[in-house]
């Protein structure tokens, strides 16, 4: 594929070689010293069979690709305090979670996260709190996901919590 229009504004002072070792370095630190590891459930669309009326899928009825651990920094919101009917039922809910994971890790994987996929958190030692993707997080084209508007390298994703009875692992 021709390329019709290079990128060269930043070559003078940013190359694909600093690029990649600004990313090579994140990694090192996201990956070594912070090493915060999730676990990837993907939705098998294919093998997952919906209802011909609603197109709905029940909750035993979602079939998963083998589960992937990776690599991500992870952002917990604070849990918050809801109530049905004016208040006379309380109810306390975990906070969402935002996971930054590098493209290029992604890409190594072989995997891609999509709106609708699980990925567990281990929240300590022996419990591990499944959350579902409500923002794949595949707009990169901004500023924040990108090096000075060169290229992006990393998503921004988006989950909120699922409930225990939702979600168990596969």
């Amino acid at each position: 594929m021709e390329n019709k229009l290079p990128i060269t504004r930043l070559s003078k002072f940013l190359s694909n070689d600093d690029f990649d070792l600004n990313v090579q370095m994140g990694t090192e630190y996201l990956h070594g010293d912070l090493n915060m590891k999730l676990v990837l459930y993907r939705v098998d669309t294919t093998r997952t069979t919906t209802d011909d009326v609603y197109g709905e899928v029940g909750k035993d009825q979602i079939k998963y690709f083998p589960p992937i651990e990776f690599n991500a920094l992870v952002k917990i919101d604070a849990p918050t305090n809801k109530s049905y009917k004016a208040g006379l039922v309380r109810f306390n809910e975990p906070g969402n979670i935002t996971v930054s994971v590098y493209i290029k890790h992604l890409q190594e994987l072989g995997v891609d996260i999509k709106y609708g996929d699980y990925i567990g958190y281990p929240e300590s030692e022996d419990r591990l709190r499944f959350y579902q993707v409500t923002n794949d997080g595949k707009v990169v084209s901004d500023g924040r996901h990108s090096m000075f508007g060169y290229k992006p390298f990393y998503r921004t994703i988006t989950c909120a919590p699922a409930q225990e009875s939702e979600f168990r692992g596969v």
